[in-house]
């Protein structure tokens, strides 16, 4: 039997322009918007994505250029899934409602575990985003390691 776990083998280099998706539940949308307005400058420097509704407020009352893709219920949450798998996504900024049952939670589930199994940073709330936002490695390369897929499948077959 193979490990389930691909090894952490393979270097992957995240540019200084950040690829960033900003996803908010609605009941989070207004603390969203209060966050990114505060970091509007730091964020216009990197390539922006969101779902839905929130693409669109950051687009319409921020200024900013935000990619908007789906609602995360009508799919979403899964395009960004997407775009960490095929290593299109640096950083997610999602602030989800721990108070809300969500119709889509399996979707959000799947999304933090690909976060999580290809090494993306996260933040989940207004304070984990300043310091992922200010942080020095935000504006500049980094190198980081990631699952070796190609060695993890070959093993399988």
């Amino acid at each position: 039997m193979t490990d389930a776990r691909p090894p952490r083998q393979v270097a992957r280099s995240l540019p200084a322009k950040k690829r960033i998706a900003l996803i908010a539940h609605d009941g989070k949308k207004q603390e969203l918007m209060e966050w990114a307005q505060r970091w509007q400058t730091t964020l216009s420097q990197h390539q922006l994505m969101g779902t839905g509704t929130t693409a669109a407020r950051l687009t319409k009352q921020l200024g900013l250029t935000v990619e908007g893709l789906m609602s995360g219920p009508l799919g979403g949450d899964q395009q960004i899934g997407a775009r960490i798998a095929e290593q299109r996504l640096d950083v997610l900024v999602f602030f989800w409602d721990p108070f809300a049952p969500q119709p889509h939670d399996p979707d959000v589930k799947a999304l933090l575990r690909l976060a999580a199994l290809w090494n993306v940073p996260v933040a989940c709330n207004a304070a984990s985003a300043d310091f992922l936002l200010s942080s020095p490695f935000l504006s500049e390369r980094y190198d980081m390691s990631i699952p070796d897929a190609d060695a993890w499948a070959s093993a399988r077959t």
